[in-house]
């Protein structure tokens, strides 16, 4: 991680994944809770970081769609 922002940014992101893959046990959410949980160790840009994260939490509601 390259700084301090980009470390708080992954462990959100990761809660919020955390958060998706239990409740995605009853429903669409668990692969984006896998993902959301895992992306941030091989991305360090903060801007890619919250760029993939917004996009992974759009990620089962566009798909039901």
């Amino acid at each position: 991680m390259d700084s301090s922002a980009s470390l708080l940014g992954g462990v959100v992101f990761g809660s919020i994944g955390l958060g998706y893959f239990i409740y995605g046990k009853k429903q669409d959410h668990l692969i984006a809770g896998i993902a959301l949980m895992g992306y941030s160790y091989f991305v360090t840009d903060l801007y890619w970081l919250l760029a993939i994260g917004i996009g992974l939490m759009a990620l089962p509601r566009l798909i039901k769609l």
